[in-house]
């Protein structure tokens, strides 16, 4: 069953399970789009396809918060938001080594559709993103990440690139243990509220697994 956050007649603020993926992809597995929808047509006892709109997602083995748009108007709306730049983003990750205390990466980054790799590249799109070291410890750092763009795997690839890949990313860190769950979490989204137009903040507490746990947070 998925946590339900928040809701109202036009938003549904959720936290995303590790593991699924947030719409169906070629694993034919289920995801959470379509039990979001089941969810919806089953409370409201609702004949027919529901609408539920992907505002922004999360990688497959990626948990923490997501907001999705009842009607194809606050979609819109979110989208916008997203498109320029008003809709906060706050995620939490575990990287390997010590980093500055705080830092901003700025590359241009380029996605192979094949191989669904990212990569740096000068004819990729901008990626930015600020980032702020909570703690350290067993060379691992616990970083405060704020993004400004949202390009895919954006902050397992910036942060890899240099050296410094997030614990457990089966994708990006050559040092990953079979078994191991990536150490990236959703913690905070901030939006206006496409009707009300009041700002609205939704966080999450960290998962209370290894390597989270070994922080004093």
């Amino acid at each position: 069953m998925i946590n339900i956050i928040y809701e109202d007649n036009h938003l549904l603020v959720v936290e995303k399970p590790i593991n699924i993926p947030v719409q169906k992809d070629d694993s034919y597995d289920m995801d959470i789009l379509t039990m979001l929808k089941d969810y919806i047509k089953k409370k409201n006892n609702k004949p027919g396809n529901v609408y539920l709109g992907l505002v922004h997602r999360l990688d497959r083995p990626v948990g923490g918060v997501m907001v999705f748009a009842k009607t194809s108007k606050c979609a819109s709306r979110l989208s916008e938001q997203v498109r320029n730049r008003t809709f906060k983003k706050t995620y939490y990750a575990v990287v390997e080594g010590r980093l500055d205390g705080i830092g901003t990466f700025k590359d241009r980054l380029l996605k192979d559709n094949k191989t669904n790799i990212v990569k740096i590249d000068s004819k990729g799109k901008e990626a930015i993103l600020n980032y702020k070291i909570l703690d350290y410890k067993d060379n691992l750092s616990l970083v405060k990440i704020n993004l400004t763009t949202g390009r895919s795997h954006q902050i397992r690839v910036q942060f890899s690139s240099r050296n410094h890949p997030l614990y457990g990313d089966q994708k990006y860190n050559k040092n990953v243990k079979a078994g191991d769950q990536i150490a990236l979490f959703s913690k905070k989204i901030t939006f206006e509220h496409p009707i009300t137009k009041k700002k609205m903040s939704f966080s999450l507490d960290l998962p209370k697994r290894k390597p989270w746990t070994i922080f004093k947070v």
